[in-house]
């Protein structure tokens, strides 16, 4: 069985794992991480978006192996002591939520969206979410509150 290293949420994780152990699998069975959903298993609803080396992917289309001497940032790694993330304030205050279980994967999503496109316009968002699925709302309260998080981080850029 081979061992990896990956820096989760800003700490070392050293494991012995199966070779086709699933990073989801990881993050929630071995470090018990579980903010990241697995939603379908087949990588069609984005509840188990994570960020690898910055960058969003589907945690279920990656061995964990594969992020072997990776950084990995889960939806518990965004939030800096008790300050949410401006994302995360934003998906609070706009209501952007309803059961909760397509939310980590929206807000990593949109981390991810925002850090790449410096101007998102409503058709832009509702593009970028194509590979995110929520049974609960129409979406709009999850477009306006990633519009407003943009502002919000372009702001708070020096």
């Amino acid at each position: 069985m081979p061992t990896i290293s990956i820096t989760v949420n800003g700490k070392i994780e050293t494991a012995e794992i199966d070779c086709r152990m699933l990073l989801v699998q990881f993050l929630r069975e071995h470090l018990r991480l579980t903010g990241t959903h697995i939603g379908c298993d087949t990588s069609q609803c984005g509840a188990c978006v994570v960020h690898v080396d910055g960058r969003a992917i589907k945690s279920c289309t990656i061995l964990a192996v594969q992020a072997d001497k990776t950084s990995v940032t889960t939806i518990e790694g965004l939030a800096e002591n008790d300050r949410l993330h401006p994302v995360q304030a934003a998906f609070k205050e706009h209501h952007a939520l309803q059961c909760g279980f397509c939310t980590p994967g929206m807000i990593m999503s949109a981390v991810d969206m925002i850090n790449r496109i410096p101007d998102l316009d409503e058709a832009r968002i509702r593009q970028e979410l194509s590979g995110n699925l929520c049974r609960c709302t129409g979406y709009q309260n999850i477009v306006t509150a990633i519009k407003a998080a943009s502002g919000n981080m372009k702001a708070e850029q020096p």
